[in-house]
């Protein structure tokens, strides 16, 4: 079974002030440094228990690439170590290892043996790399004519087709096509079910969430936060939208999951909630009855634009559904402060059983990153129940009428 342990990483690169100090910090006497180092990672530690699935996000530049090059030995470093167990499958930079006047066979014969595979056994295997890349007669032909999509299809193909102990990915699943893309996460997933321990860096929410038990936030080269999925994900995309003045508060709720709020003040949500046809407040309703989002909003500052959106989410925090008033054709212009605003939004309550969160965002715009007045997530928590339909599964409620002939 596969394990990782980072203790106190570290990478830092010499910069010189001009091409002759490298020269002189080599050969004169006295050994005087003539550099300064620039560090893209400092302290950072975890561990990953065999089958434990772990993501890694944050910005370009964050340092993510670079950590994954240090856990896999293809980068040395500068302080702290690096264990790791069982046998590694690392999916890094597209192509890596493949030589572009090399046919696509010949490279995956190539990369095979840098896994630790025997020509004999990629012999064998060589028939469901091509089968599961599903690139065709180019195959045999030069890397160099292949498109990103096809040699990531390849370098996917090779690297999983025996099951590693522990799998890590690189970007590099981001530059597929849409449906390659459900294949590879497909077969991750079955690795996940077998024991296959994984490291993935990924922008992708629901993949994230869907894939991997705990997240890992990179920021400035620091390890700044680790926690579920979803409250780091909510935490990344708060500071994505922080600007001067804006606050990034992080809470954990009465029922023990964590609140993300964030904003420059200038407006803030007072009240959420989730009503009925009679216009009562309900935290359990009946899956398609008619509802109500009510939501009250107070400005505190001179406003030029207010735009309010909101997003359902799952109690997985993958999004339902999600809409704003500058996309529906209401936003508000020239508000004072104090004022006070009722928002009602009306919808057949049409989603499956279970547990839902709903998220607000307070802005100018159709997005948050240009004025970020105020996101918060986990606003209000309301209950799905199938009390009177006929039974499904599934998130939302798209009951057919069937119409059969023989």
């Amino acid at each position: 079974m596969g394990a990782i342990r980072v203790e106190n990483l570290g990478k830092a690169y010499k910069q010189y002030g001009n091409r002759w100090s490298r020269l002189a910090e080599w050969i004169l006497p006295g050994n005087q440094p003539r550099h300064k180092l620039k560090w893209v990672l400092q302290d950072i530690s975890f561990e990953l228990a065999p089958g434990d699935a772990v993501g890694i996000i944050g910005i370009n530049g964050a340092g993510k690439s670079t950590l994954l090059k240090l856990i896999t030995g293809t980068t040395q470093p500068t302080t702290g170590g690096v264990a790791i167990s069982g046998r590694v499958a690392a999916l890094l930079e597209l192509g890596m290892g493949f030589h572009p006047d090399f046919t696509g066979r010949q490279n995956v014969f190539m990369a095979g043996q840098l896994l630790g595979l025997g020509v004999h056994e990629l012999e064998e295997l060589m028939p469901q790399i091509e089968a599961f890349a599903e690139i065709g007669d180019y195959i045999d032909q030069p890397v160099r004519v292949y498109s990103s999509g096809m040699q990531m299809r390849l370098a996917f193909s090779v690297a999983t087709v025996r099951r590693p102990d522990v799998l890590i990915v690189d970007e590099a699943l981001s530059v597929g096509d849409a449906y390659f893309q459900h294949k590879s996460f497909d077969r991750i997933r079955e690795f996940r079910k077998q024991g296959t321990t994984l490291l993935i860096v990924s922008h992708d929410r629901a993949a994230m969430q869907s894939i991997c038990d705990r997240a890992i936030l990179l920021d400035g080269g620091r390890l700044a936060k680790q926690g579920t999925p979803e409250e780091v994900m909510d935490y990344y995309n708060a500071l994505i939208a922080e600007r001067e003045g804006t606050t990034v508060e992080q809470v954990r709720t009465p029922e023990g999951r964590v609140q993300t709020t964030s904003g420059n003040g200038h407006a803030n949500v007072v009240d959420v909630a989730l009503e009925n046809e009679e216009g009562r407040a309900l935290e359990v309703l009946n899956v398609g009855v008619p509802a109500t989002l009510r939501i009250r909003v107070r400005v505190n500052k001179p406003l030029p634009r207010l735009v309010l959106g909101y997003m359902i989410k799952d109690r997985l925090g993958q999004q339902i559904f999600g809409t704003n008033t500058h996309f529906l054709d209401h936003p508000l212009t020239d508000l004072a402060a104090g004022e006070t605003i009722d928002y009602r939004f009306r919808f057949p309550l049409n989603l499956g059983p279970g547990s839902y969160s709903i998220t607000t965002a307070l802005t100018s715009n159709e997005t948050h990153l240009a004025d970020n007045y105020e996101w918060r997530d986990l606003a209000a928590i309301f209950m799905v129940m199938n009390m009177n339909r006929r039974e499904f599964v599934g998130s939302s409620w798209l009951e057919p009428q069937v119409e059969i002939r023989r």
